[in-house]
Parts: structure tokens; C-alpha cells; sequence
């Protein structure tokens, strides 16, 4: 199948390569204000609506009289500028169409005008885009540095763009690619029952848990401190500028933290785990299969003409370029791995941002990321033969036992440990949670098997219908088929 992906790496810049960077973002931001002038007066003048490739025509007409700084940049830059800004419109005549079916709540997100102070130094070249082992060559750039070697791919891929933007003084490049993948081979695996939280960011149902690094919470007193020695600062003074880097230095790292958790916590639940036996022999199998990486070539036009076998590249890049392939490769979903990945997914559909409105856990909540958490595992269970549901917000969870099926009246969020008052288990919170998440998958799948004609959609909402009525009887332990708990036959047992 034929997917879209993004390979995200920082840049390694000289001074003369940081200033064409930012000059090529202050042209696109320069476009998109100019434009949003533009297509408001022209909808004033004549209530009609200015495209993209209009408004690029008339760029080009400026060029040669009022703009001819912009001949010192590429193209791409304005051009995409100007597309991104009639995608902004789209997006928000369709949250407006959404609001009056009374589908969305929340801001319609008219286009705003980009300042200088506050905007993103990001712009989106397209057209002749090279990438080579340790650099990348794009118009009118020339050829970047890349800090991280053999991580974007050199070939068998077609590039669609390059996204160059700033984040705290660091440079990066995301190259979006068309590239072709195997279908992977669907999952037999024991369904999986996830349960989100603040504590911990992921308890599921047989027995993991994701930690939480709260790494905003963590670093809170430290960035108090830098916001008030930022404040104390004379305004538009040297060491004002100096602070304000070091402040967003530190929230750029506490958001590289919390990303590198979510990527790691999601790619542990999709993927099949392995010991480490299991995975030594198969890095050594897969080391094994793989050739020696060469270097790729740029072609030549002219008299000059390509060597006929791309040279191999040098031991140390030749390393570290095999590494990320042998990677690359052990993240693919196998046959054999059919067993030990999860055929069926099931996470709440949390309203977050009604929980964001108390008080007192909105820090936390917001420190999360569980928007990110859903949309990871999204796309990461279809890449690993999977598939997602996603659990009614008002399905009880925690407040129903998975040994019996008693519902509780109410319970606090200081009750960390469940406890049945009908057949008196005693069990972990999120624990309980999970395992009726994981039931509901249970019985999604022997119903699938009874209807294969029905969607997994369909039977989902059906099962969790039936398991919402009162005085249900618990699919727990038919769920583990051998009458005993994981806290019994686990060593959670202590939890009571």
C-alpha cells in the first residue's frame, strides 16, 4: 500500500545558511499577510473569492516593481504560503458549515494576520529536493548539514515537500515522501484494553504501564523563575533577548520529552513484544540480509556522466546509516509476529476539555497529551495489522467491576485501589479499568466471527449498549478463559 510519511531531523547551519532560512520565512509570512488583505478587500469590493494561483499572479506582477527582494528567495516559499492560506479559509467555512448542524463547538478559527514578534519562522519548499546520507539540497539553499545521519530516506521514495521551521534556535527539516510498504499481515493477538491517565499514561489490560514523565510538572518551579527573571528585564535590551531564549529553550525541551514518551508508549503497544534472545536474533538476521548502504550520487547533466555503481560509503557513515536501517526493518509487522500483536485496540473517548476545566487537574491534563496519545495509535495500529475503538466517554469504567459486573454509585478520583462491594475484588483503578476495556474487544471479536458481514463499528457499539445496562454480568474472566484473575495469577496480587 501506498502511504504518506514525514521524516522530521534537525539541521546543522552555518550563519549564511541560518539568514537565507530566515529570509525565506519572513517572505512566506510576508505572503500570508499580504494575501489575507488581499482576498478581505476583494471580497469587500466585488463579494467574490481570490484563489491561490490568482493571488500568485499578482505577486509575480509586484515583484518587478514593489518586492524585488523577493527575487532573492525561492518561489515555493510565497507560492506555498498562499495555499496554506486558502486551506485555512476551506477550513473555516467548514467548521462554520459543522456549526450550523450544530456538529462543532468551539472557535471557528477566521485566518489571522502573522506578526513578526510572534510567528513561527516556518516556511514549505517544493520542486528539486535531493537527500543524501548526511545532507539535504533544496532550491535556492543549496545543500544542508543534517545533525542525525541516515535517518531521511535516499531513495525508493517520492518526495512531495520540505518543510523548513525554528524551534528555540534549533533548525529543522520535515520531508513529506510517498513511499510503498507491504500490507502488513493482520494481528491474531490477545485484544488490548487501554486505560489513560495523569498518574500513569497508559495502564493496559494485561498488565503494562506506560509511564508518565509529567515533565512539565517536573520543571514548574524552574519555569516560574525564568518567567520572572524575563519580566524583570529592561524590554527590547540584550539580555531581555537572551532570556527569552533560555525560557524557550526550556519549554522546547519539556515538549521533546513529553513527545519522545508518547512515540515510545505507542510503539510499545502496537508493536509485537520480543525478548531480548528473540530480538538479538532477529537484528542479527536482519543485519544479515541487508546490503552495504552506498552513497547515492546526484546526476549529472552534460558530458559529465554518473559512475555506473554508486561508491560505498565511508565505515563510520556506513555504520550508522545500516543501524537505522536494521531499525527500520525490526518496526515492520511480520508473520510470525502475528501472535504477539494486539488484533484489537480499545481506548475512552475522554472529553479533555472538560476535564481541562478544573481547576486542579488542569496542569496535569494539559501535561498529558492525550490527543496526541489517540492520534499516534491511530495510524500505528493499521501500520501493525490492527485496529482501534475507541469506548463511549460515558461507558463506566472504573465504576464497573470486571469480576461480576457491579456497578458503583460513585467513586472518587483519591480511590486508587477498586473494591468490589458485591463479589469484595480488590484490584488496582486503572487496572480494573482496562480489563473492561479489553472485554469489550472480547466480545467485538467472537461477534465478528458470528457475523463477518457486520462492521467491527457496528458490533462495538452493540456490545457496549448491552454491557452499559444494569445488573450485567463482568466478561472478565470468560475474557481470560482459565477462571483466575491477573492479580491472582500475576504479581499485582499485593495491590489489596
Amino acid at each position: 500500500m501506498q502511504i504518506t510519511r514525514g521524516y522530521r531531523t534537525e539541521l546543522d547551519l552555518n550563519n549564511h545558511q541560518i539568514t537565507a532560512c530566515k529570509k525565506h520565512a519572513g517572505a512566506a509570512r510576508w505572503a500570508w499577510n499580504w494575501g489575507l488583505a488581499r482576498k478581505q478587500a476583494v471580497y469587500q469590493e466585488s463579494k467574490r473569492w481570490i484563489g491561490a494561483m490568482e493571488l500568485h499572479r499578482e505577486l509575480n506582477k509586484l515583484k518587478q516593481t514593489e518586492i524585488p527582494w523577493m527575487y532573492e528567495i525561492s518561489k515555493a516559499a510565497p507560492q506555498e504560503a498562499l495555499r496554506d492560506l486558502d486551506q485555512a479559509y476551506r477550513n473555516f467555512f467548514r467548521r462554520v458549515r459543522l456549526n450550523k448542524e450544530g456538529k462543532w463547538k468551539g472557535t471557528l478559527g477566521f485566518p489571522k494576520f502573522k506578526s513578526k514578534r510572534c510567528g513561527l519562522l516556518s516556511f514549505r519548499l517544493t520542486g528539486a529536493i535531493h537527500v543524501y546520507e548526511k545532507a539535504i539540497e533544496l532550491p535556492r539553499l543549496g545543500r544542508l548539514r543534517l545533525k542525525e545521519c541516515g535517518y531521511l530516506p535516499t531513495s525508493g521514495v517520492h518526495i512531495l515537500s520540505a518543510t523548513v521551521s525554528e524551534e528555540a534556535g534549533r533548525w529543522y527539516v520535515s520531508v513529506q515522501v510517498e513511499e510503498e510498504v507491504a500490507l502488513p499481515p493482520p494481528a491474531t493477538g490477545f485484544p488490548l484494553g487501554v486505560d489513560l491517565g495523569s498518574k500513569t499514561l497508559a495502564q493496559c489490560s494485561d498488565g503494562r504501564a506506560v509511564a508518565n514523565p509529567k515533565a512539565l510538572r517536573s520543571e514548574l518551579g524552574r519555569l516560574k523563575r525564568l518567567h520572572r527573571r524575563l519580566s524583570r528585564k529592561q524590554k527590547d535590551s540584550k539580555n531581555r533577548a537572551k532570556a527569552r531564549v533560555i525560557l524557550a529553550r526550556t519549554y522546547a525541551r519539556l515538549a521533546h520529552i513529553r513527545r519522545d514518551a508518547l512515540h515510545k508508549g505507542t510503539s510499545l503497544l502496537t508493536r509485537a513484544v520480543l525478548s531480548p534472545e528473540e530480538r538479538g536474533s532477529r537484528l542479527a538476521e536482519i543485519a544479515a540480509s541487508l546490503p552495504e548502504p552506498k552513497a547515492k550520487v546526484k546526476a549529472r547533466t552534460g558530458k559529465r556522466t554518473q559512475p555506473a555503481e554508486p561508491p560505498l560509503l565511508p565505515e563510520q557513515i556506513a555504520r550508522k546509516v545500516k543501524q537505522k536501517q536494521i531499525k527500520q526493518v525490526l518496526r515492520q509487522a511480520r508473520t510470525v509476529d502475528a501472535p504477539l500483536r494486539p488484533s484489537m485496540t480499545i481506548l475512552e473517548d475522554l472529553n479533555v476539555d472538560g476535564m481541562r476545566r478544573n481547576r486542579k487537574l488542569a496542569l496535569s491534563i494539559s501535561d498529558v497529551g492525550f490527543g496526541e496519545f489517540r492520534r499516534q495509535m491511530t495510524y500505528k495500529a493499521v501500520w501493525q495489522g490492527g485496529s482501534l475503538l475507541l469506548a463511549d466517554r460515558w461507558f463506566p469504567s472504573t465504576k464497573l467491576c470486571s469480576g461480576c459486573g457491579h456497578v458503583k454509585a460513585e467513586m472518587d478520583l483519591s480511590e486508587r485501589v477498586y473494591a468490589c462491594d458485591n463479589c469484595h475484588l480488590v484490584i488496582d483503578r486503572d487496572l480494573n479499568a482496562a480489563l473492561n476495556l479489553a472485554a469489550l474487544a472480547h466480545e467485538v471479536l467472537k461477534l465478528a466471527e458470528q457475523n463477518p458481514d457486520r462492521s467491527l463499528q457496528a458490533l462495538f457499539h452493540e456490545v457496549m449498549a448491552k454491557t452499559m445496562q444494569a445488573d450485567q454480568p463482568g466478561p472478565y474472566r470468560e475474557f481470560l478463559g482459565k477462571g483466575e484473575t491477573p492479580v491472582e495469577r500475576e504479581a499485582l496480587a499485593d495491590l489489596s
